[in-house]
């Protein structure tokens, strides 16, 4: 697919599967048709960013993650609307919803189904490469997307965040380094996640955040992404200077007791002032 680059990593077999599926869609429903029914909805998305730059010193965006390429099955029992629920509950932010259904078992019915039962902005979490997903998203509810830069060319990347503006959505540009970071700021990125594990190795290393933060201007807002479970982590990330962080797993494991969601989230702002 034309703006998509090839990146040596497992990313690339999840977009050449993303393409696929993307024309299985469009030859069930076309773009125009689907472009016609995201201009139709009369809602405001929420506005991601600013909910992320709140009066707490760190905002918690949650994950409905069912599976992933390096854990496997995460949540057995899967529920995603309970774990909304139970996030939302817990005073989350923002909530982010995998709809990617090789590699991580998500679907859009998750997000169609989350969006109709929570009151909060919504990240569509998928691999984002061709408009018609732009258009899905603001269809299935979402308030933001993802857009990955080692996935895009910079042309795609600007072209992709320009629609979902005129959507009235937001993108969270992520990247992995600072050529990445340098492509996303100069299209003008507002939030931008900052993904701590390496594509190649599937290393965790929080110290990309800590390299990477202090140089993003003010006035953007910087999510820490990947490898945080834990209150030091959490101090770790707020020192660094991010303003929120993406947390899935260490959440989605503690889904299933009452209080399970809630306690873990307690505990993972233990070290924090306020």
């Amino acid at each position: 697919m034309n703006g998509v680059t090839t990146t040596g990593t497992i990313l690339d077999q999840i977009i050449a599967g993303k393409t696929r599926r993307i024309a299985e869609h469009q030859a069930i429903i076309s773009i125009d048709e689907l472009s016609r029914k995201a201009s139709a909805r009369c809602d405001k998305p929420q506005n991601l960013a600013k909910s992320l730059r709140s009066d707490k010193s760190l905002s918690l965006i949650g994950e409905i993650k069912k599976a992933s390429p390096s854990r496997g099955i995460i949540q057995s029992n899967f529920d995603p609307v309970g774990q909304a629920r139970a996030y939302q509950a817990a005073g989350v932010s923002a909530i982010s919803v995998l709809t990617e259904e090789d590699y991580f078992q998500g679907s859009d019915k998750y997000l169609q189904a989350v969006a109709s039962t929570v009151a909060l902005p919504l990240l569509r979490k998928d691999f984002i490469i061709d408009p018609y997903q732009i258009f899905e998203a603001r269809i299935l509810g979402a308030s933001a997307v993802l857009l990955i830069c080692a996935a895009l060319q910079t042309d795609k990347l600007r072209e992709l965040l320009s629609l979902t503006n005129d959507l009235g959505m937001q993108a969270l540009v992520e990247v992995h380094d600072l050529s990445e970071l340098m492509i996303a700021l100069d299209s003008g990125a507002v939030i931008i996640g900052i993904n701590n594990r390496d594509l190649h190795t599937f290393h965790v290393d929080l110290a990309v955040t800590e390299r990477l933060a202090g140089i993003i201007p003010a006035g953007r807002t910087i999510v820490s992404e990947s490898g945080i479970k834990d209150a030091q982590d959490m101090a770790r990330i707020y020192r660094a200077g991010a303003h929120a962080v993406l947390i899935g797993e260490a959440l989605m494991r503690a889904f299933g007791p009452a209080t399970g969601v809630y306690d873990t989230i307690t505990q993972l702002y233990s070290q924090l002032p306020g």
